[in-house]
């Protein structure tokens, strides 16, 4: 199995498709990687040369941030958030959605819960 900065990407998949595994980079960023690295991205994980994996690994170190430093710097812009009392932040320390429709949106973290009428009706084989 082959290893990109201590991350295991799966044998059988295409390059292209295994690249997304590691933590920071997509689909569109593995294409981009592979031909700025000249490999092909119809080539399987496991077919792939030790010269080959080193000069994916090269481009990525270069040009992208990825799994714990990614991960590490998301995080301190959400303390930094919740720090200074932004609505974000307000909304992160509370672990409720911070983007869209946030009544139904947030069910999820509340639990489910409804609060319309009906919406917790016994069924009908039960008695009232």
């Amino acid at each position: 199995m082959p290893r990109i900065l201590g991350v295991t990407i799966p044998d059988n998949k295409k390059i292209e498709y295994a690249l997304p595994y590691l933590y920071g980079i997509g689909h569109s960023a593995s294409k981009v990687i592979l031909r700025s690295a000249g490999v092909s991205a119809d080539k399987r994980a496991k077919d792939l040369s030790a010269d080959e994996l080193n000069k994916i690994q090269k481009i990525i170190e270069a040009s992208y941030q990825i799994e714990g430093e990614l991960r590490r710097e998301i995080s301190q812009n959400v303390k930094r958030l919740k720090e200074i009392g932004t609505w974000k932040g307000v909304r992160h320390a509370r672990r409720l959605p911070i983007h869209g429709r946030t009544k139904t949106n947030s069910r999820t973290l509340r639990g489910n819960v409804r609060k319309t009428m009906g919406s917790g009706r016994k069924s009908a084989s039960e008695k009232t």
